[in-house]
């Protein structure tokens, strides 16, 4: 009798919904230590969302030392976004963003015999936004809060197929601030309507991102498709020039060097939205000369990268020169060389 009940139960038990998305536990003050406590995902390794965590992509990411970046939004129960068409969708209290950053074993080959390294999840509470960071184990089976941050090595092949070792560094709550401030506020950065205007693949096919959102009741008060502003794919051949420089410049260093952004005082502005060619740093002079600078007199001048602020930069690892300041060890050489093409055929200003 005692093994027919044990069998009952075990039948039970396969038939039984997986328990959903933890919103206390999201909203709770104190974050939880392990990032399997939200049940945003249903294996021990994050790689299956639960129900009601929707995957989503960027048209144009930020470059992170060649990381692949995996993203979700979870919206609570009957909850949706609102559309704006400038910045960051609306998104309600208890709404989350998930963002798990992992290397494939051969950067040539993404996606393939992948380790997470960190899961970075921001929580809209009553409050605002916070962030916490859980750094994977080895085994792959377990999360962990790390609000200080860390430094972790990780080890692939890079895209000659040469070993490379990155310094791979995981922020810390500060450090999460000075990208993610607006105003000195914390907010999202990444899913503005504009970046998510495009293709991406569910388990049912592909489809635009916002049309699949509004579909599923998770997004109101989208317009008409011709209405909607896109952010271009920055590795398509096929679009401009400019507009794809434009857009990497957006993701790379739009978030700081905005109105609004921890850079504003620089004057130098380079979001999308941003279309005066000074505020672009076209023959403009930077607020302080000084190690940072080079010894150039311009952030962009038109035609002469290598005369460009803007590209000696970026083209820079020197702690106090480079740019970005933070989430790269490398330089991103795809980039560096989108930049460059750019600048050398950008037309001296009338």
């Amino acid at each position: 009798m005692r093994r027919l009940f044990a069998l009952i139960a075990a039948v039970a038990c396969l038939g039984a919904a997986p328990a959903p998305v933890d919103l206390a536990a999201l909203m709770a003050e104190k974050p939880a230590a392990k990032l399997a406590a939200y049940r945003l995902f249903l294996d021990e390794g994050g790689r299956r969302p639960n129900e009601g965590v929707t995957p989503y992509s960027l048209n144009t990411p930020l470059f992170t030392d060649y990381a692949d970046k995996e993203r979700y939004l979870y919206l609570p129960p009957g909850r949706s976004a609102r559309y704006r068409a400038r910045g960051v969708l609306d998104l309600p209290v208890g709404a989350t963003l998930v963002k798990t950053f992992s290397y494939p074993a051969d950067l040539r080959r993404p996606g393939e015999a992948s380790r997470s390294v960190e899961t970075r999840i921001l929580v809209r509470k009553a409050k605002g936004w916070e962030a916490q960071t859980y750094v994977w184990n080895a085994d792959q089976t377990e999360a962990v809060l790390k609000r200080a941050g860390t430094r972790l090595t990780v080890n692939t092949l890079d895209k000659s197929g040469r070993p490379l070792a990155i310094d791979y560094a995981v922020p810390n709550t500060n450090q999460c601030k000075e990208c993610h401030s607006q105003s000195g506020t914390l907010v999202p950065i990444g899913p503005k309507a504009r970046n998510l205007n495009g293709l991406h693949t569910y388990t049912g096919g592909q489809e635009n991102q916002l049309q699949h959102l509004r579909n599923a009741g998770l997004l109101i008060g989208l317009p008409s498709p011709e209405k909607i502003p896109k952010t271009e794919d920055w590795t398509d051949l096929q679009v401009p020039l400019a507009d794809r420089a434009r857009a990497y410049l957006d993701a790379n260093c739009g978030h700081c060097h905005s109105a609004r952004g921890m850079a504003s005082n620089s004057g130098l502005f380079l979001d999308w939205e941003t279309q005066k060619p000074s505020q672009l740093g076209v023959g403009k002079r930077p607020v302080a000369a000084g190690r940072g600078s080079g010894g150039l007199d311009f952030d962009i001048a038109p035609g002469d990268p290598d005369q460009s602020i803007l590209f000696y930069r970026m083209a820079s690892l020197e702690p106090g020169v480079m740019m970005p300041e933070l989430g790269r060890s490398l330089i991103h050489q795809e980039g560096l060389d989108l930049i460059r093409e750019y600048l050398a055929k950008m037309p001296p200003p009338r």
